[in-house]
């Protein structure tokens, strides 16, 4: 097996979405375009996008991520517009958009155009939480967006199969389409309930190091597998666990916490880069598929007019979805803030496709149930990527200028500091009443210049948040927070000096200089998460 072509694409993807973070466009766009530029360039190694390892081996950690990263509680409030877009708007899309298909694509099933509409009805979670976070928009917004990136996957899914039996002659029937939905949907949410406790005891429980960040890396794998095993999603299977571990996240032990997430955040950032130059790198594939059986005109005709359908589809059931439940419902009125027309023009316009549209529609069978060739399988690819790109790039570049044409306001910064001051205050006044018993209590006697010690832990912990009001450095311009970070790490980079030069002069061996080195280490971290 050659494993040079995966060097290549891990380590090109990750240092372009490095070079992106430098710059004002999000890095999946950048990734997107790279993977374009360098499709045909010679000896570019032909990357073919497998449905088989797509789906069960990269879509589960890319969720896990996504969802450890949104907020249950937050999902839950915003509970009927996450399920009004992850289903009922991809049940919608794939109707809507397979329509269109079919009355502008010549000669194209309408089974066939079903089967399209579900490969690009569900907006992609990585792309929508990259772009929505970087261009700052407002946290119902975001919550919105997460929400129905996470679930809307498991929907396309059963729908994209019930249209693909109907489109090869196995006699799919609407009864039997919303009773395999609603199996999928039960069993992948009933799947997740049954695992997560175990998981999350199991959790708690295993000690070793190795072991216990190796069952992390497990997780979504276990829950994924399990239920496409008894023919529920994986997808929601995935999800429902990741939101209950990370809800309940405080209960494992600190050090596995830190490992967790650096260990995550190194894979989430290796396969999204990787995913999204994977997308651009489809190109040479779609239109070689695509071969001289249709013009350059009609098929970017077809291209073009199918992006607009998808773009319009959305917008057509997003604006009824937000405002026509408040019109019906006082509880609504009264739960949920009064929107305007910009809110759910983002959320309309924010509808990017990734990765998972084109791993569905690379697994649309080749043949139909009597053997003859799935009805222009190749142009249904094409149009597929076009969808896909057309979002990302058209969407994704525009919607941070579209956000500040519109003002949207995004998170008041200074009134988070506020209530994490607050916070943070109610816990260091419970901490200082605690240690104070603890003191008392002559088995826990100490040196009074430890105890003050530990005062002074609370102490500046409390007051590290309002030092974030304090005024400026006159001569760096830096904040309080800012300065007592770069002395600590001063102070401790002199420390680390001195620990290696003993080593190097044979005072110390190696082995107490990584006990030294980790020590500082872990001070270094506290105080960089200590002051924010």
């Amino acid at each position: 097996m050659d494993v040079m072509p995966l060097l290549l694409l891990v380590a090109g993807s990750t240092a372009i979405a490095v070079a992106a973070r430098r710059t004002r466009v999000p890095p999946p766009l950048s990734l997107v375009a790279a993977g374009l530029a360098v499709s045909y360039v010679p000896g570019v190694p032909a990357y073919d996008l497998d449905p088989d390892i797509v789906l069960p081996l990269l879509l589960p950690p890319l969720l896990h991520t996504a969802a450890t990263d949104s907020s249950y509680l937050d999902l839950r409030a915003q509970l009927r517009p996450v399920a009004l877009l992850s289903v009922g708007y991809v049940l919608f899309a794939t109707l809507a958009v397979g329509w269109a298909a079919h009355l502008i694509v010549p000669g194209l099933p309408l089974a066939a155009a079903l089967v399209f509409g579900a490969v690009v009805a569900p907006p992609d979670a990585v792309a929508a939480t990259a772009v929505a976070r970087r261009v700052g928009l407002p946290p119902r917004i975001v919550t919105i967006l997460q929400g129905e990136s996470l679930v809307n996957d498991a929907t396309a899914i059963t729908a994209y199969r019930v249209a693909v039996a109907a489109a090869v002659g196995e006699g799919a029937t609407w009864a039997g389409g919303i009773a395999e939905f609603l199996v999928a949907a039960v069993g992948g949410v009933g799947v997740g309930l049954v695992l997560m406790v175990p998981l999350h005891w199991l959790r708690t429980h295993v000690k070793e190091p190795l072991l216990q960040n190796t069952f992390s890396l497990l997780v979504p794998f276990v829950a994924y597998a399990a239920a496409e095993r008894v023919h529920a999603s994986g997808v929601l299977a995935v999800v429902v666990v990741a939101l209950y571990l990370a809800h309940r996240a405080w209960e494992v032990d600190f050090a596995l916490r830190l490992q967790e997430e650096a260990v995550w955040r190194m894979v989430a950032f290796v396969l999204e880069s990787s995913v999204f130059a994977l997308i651009g790198l489809q190109l040479p594939v779609v239109v070689e598929g695509l071969g001289a059986r249709y013009g350059v005109g009609a098929a970017a005709w077809y291209a073009l007019a199918l992006f607009l359908a998808v773009v319009v589809a959305r917008f057509v059931w997003v604006y009824p979805a937000t405002f026509l439940p408040r019109a019906l419902s006082a509880g609504v009125r009264a739960r949920e803030p009064n929107p305007t027309w910009k809110g759910p023009f983002v959320v309309a316009w924010a509808g990017m496709r990734g990765v998972v549209s084109l791993a569905i529609a690379f697994s649309i069978p080749l043949t139909v149930h009597d053997g003859a060739p799935f009805p222009q399988r190749d142009l249904v690819l094409f149009l597929a990527f076009t969808t896909v790109i057309g979002t990302l790039v058209v969407q994704g570049v525009t919607l941070p200028t579209l956000i500040r044409l519109l003002r949207l306001p995004g998170r008041d910064e200074d009134a988070r500091t506020l209530a994490e001051a607050d916070a943070q205050a109610q816990a260091s006044r419970a901490a200082e009443r605690r240690l104070e018993e603890l003191l008392g209590d002559e088995r826990n006697a100490l040196p009074g210049p430890l105890a003050d010690r530990l005062r002074k832990v609370v102490e500046r912990r409390r007051d590290s948040v309002w030092e974030r009001f304090g005024r400026s450095n006159p001569v760096t311009g830096e904040s309080a927070d800012d300065t007592y970070r770069r002395l600590s790490r001063e102070m401790i980079g002199t420390e680390r000096e001195v620990f290696v030069r003993l080593r190097d002069e044979r005072r110390i061996d190696d082995e107490m200089l990584r006990t030294l080195l980790r020590r500082l280490d872990l001070e270094e971290a506290a105080v960089y998460r200590e002051v924010g």
